[in-house]
């Protein structure tokens, strides 16, 4: 159990390491982590193994970061950004489009400019004027043949690299849009339209809320509210986390046992990408989706599916396949309350005192927002202290909202108007409860710093060793190791 976080510590490492050498084909690198990984098999079981295999790691994040560099530096689009050309090009919508008011924005894939085929590369589309409501009605794979100017990224722009964006691309006129080629985006967008016409009966912004909860799309939430759930500490609920994905997979699940492994497993992997595809392959959503799939995977070869190793072996699998998600807030925002739940709710739990149903979701609540608190206080320099009674209070809605708000919206969709409206009234009072705890949260403006982040931890571990001391006021060891106790008897070896 040792070895996976030195595997994670190591890759992280490299990954920075990759980073500060800058962009190269690492083709040496690569070839040395292979024989690493060779070396650590063949001497399984033993130290060196360890060694190799955390060698092997550090070389393989080094590698894979100046690859992702090199890719940026070095691409057929490098020439024409650099020098702004203007020109016709296809591209293929990453991402639903979504900006401020006059513009909107979205990763796109490049399969031609000006004819000539440019392999797919991924550049920052954006649309003003007359073509905004045109871009902004379209979705995550669709295709768009436009004329416009690529050039480089510039100003806020420039975080689209760590998206593997190249440049940017300037539309002055859509010339033609066609539906996804991909029949993954066209069942998923199909989905995802059925959800979202199920949602019609709700005024705008549950209805927009709701669209949050369930696929992440935020783009119609009022600005004040979407200010006030990240004042509460409440703006990962707006985004589809790794609970939407396990209520998805808990939809289909009795249909999934009928099945024997094998096929069950591919339905579950089936189901994962197309939640995945709903939702636009969020940070969050792929963490869940790994995690999910090696659950299944394990539970079909019969092995343990702790939930730590799962955890660190779904960041080894993400990290080495793109490495720029160390960048990504929306990343380590997940794997940091998932961290914190797996390692500290259920000790936090056993601390605290009251009815088990409380212990566990505080426990719970607690150690999410300890998770991300060194992402949250970094990032965004405060953590609201109402945080953890927020979410306390809104924990009771976010699984039936997310459940029935789901077959609610699905059915609604499908039966019309008339039967949505009475599915929906459940869906309509747990989203205006949810609006009312983060506009009341949002109104108490304590927040904790860096510094105090410091001062708190400092005082938990002085309570923590505290504890432990006083849990052990009652004897002393030997120098033999065994407690000897004031009455002055020795336990029974086999009860120690």
């Amino acid at each position: 159990m040792k070895v996976p976080p030195a595997l994670l510590g190591a890759l992280v490492v490299g990954i920075i390491g990759g980073e500060w050498l800058g962009p190269g084909s690492a083709r040496a690198l690569l070839l040395l982590a292979a024989i690493g990984v060779v070396g650590a098999y063949l001497h399984r079981g033993t130290r060196v193994a360890v060694m190799l295999a955390i060698l092997a790691s550090g070389l393989l994040g080094v590698a894979v970061e100046q690859r992702a560099l090199h890719g940026l530096a070095v691409s057929p689009l490098s020439v024409v950004v650099d020098r702004r050309f203007t020109g016709e090009a296809v591209i293929t919508l990453a991402e639903d489009p979504d900006g401020p008011k006059y513009q909107s924005a979205a990763v796109a894939r490049v399969s031609t400019f000006e004819g000539r085929d440019v392999g797919g590369r991924t550049v920052l589309a954006v649309a003003s004027g007359d073509n905004l409501s045109i871009f902004r009605a379209l979705d995550a794979g669709d295709r768009v043949r436009a004329r416009g100017r690529l050039a480089p990224l510039s100003g806020y722009a420039t975080r689209a690299r760590w998206r593997h964006a190249v440049g940017q691309f300037r539309i002055d006129d859509v010339v033609a849009v066609a539906r996804p080629d991909s029949p993954w985006y066209s069942i998923a967008n199909g989905a995802r339209r059925a959800v979202l016409r199920g949602t019609t009966v709700l005024p705008p912004t549950p209805r927009a809320l709701l669209s949050g909860f369930l696929l992440g799309d935020t783009r119609a939430i009022p600005d004040d509210l979407v200010a006030a759930f990240r004042d509460a500490g409440l703006s990962h609920l707006l985004a589809v986390s790794g609970a939407n994905v396990a209520f998805a997979l808990a939809v289909v699940e009795p249909a999934l046992r009928r099945l024997r492994r094998g096929p069950r497993l591919a339905a579950g992997i089936a189901v994962l990408v197309l939640f995945g595809t709903m939702t636009r392959w969020e940070p969050s959503v792929l963490r869940a989706s790994v995690m999910a799939g090696l659950v299944m995977l394990a539970r079909m070869l019969g092995r343990p599916a702790e939930a730590r190793r799962i955890l660190v072996l779904a960041m080894l699998v993400l990290l080495a396949a793109d490495p720029f998600l160390i960048h990504s807030v929306g990343f380590l925002l997940s794997c940091g309350a998932c961290a914190g739940i797996v390692i500290g709710a259920a000790p936090i739990a056993s601390w605290l005192r009251g009815p088990a149903w409380f212990r566990e979701a505080l426990g719970v609540t607690t150690a999410a927002q300890i998770g991300v608190a060194p992402v949250l206080i970094s990032t965004f320099g405060a953590l609201p202290l109402i945080a953890l009674p927020a979410n306390l209070l809104a924990a009771p809605f976010v699984g039936p909202l997310t459940i029935w708000g789901l077959i609610a919206s699905l059915l609604g969709g499908i039966l019309g108007p008339g039967p949505a409206t009475w599915l929906q009234l459940p869906t309509l009072t747990m989203l205006r409860g949810m609006e009312l705890i983060a506009r009341t949260a949002a109104e108490v403006p304590v927040a904790i710093d860096g510094r105090g982040a410091v001062i708190v931890g400092l005082i938990g571990a002085g309570a923590w060793c505290m504890r432990r001391a006083w849990r052990n006021r009652t004897g002393r060891l030997d120098p033999r190791g065994w407690r000897v106790h004031r009455e002055g008897q020795r336990p029974d070896p086999a009860r120690s």
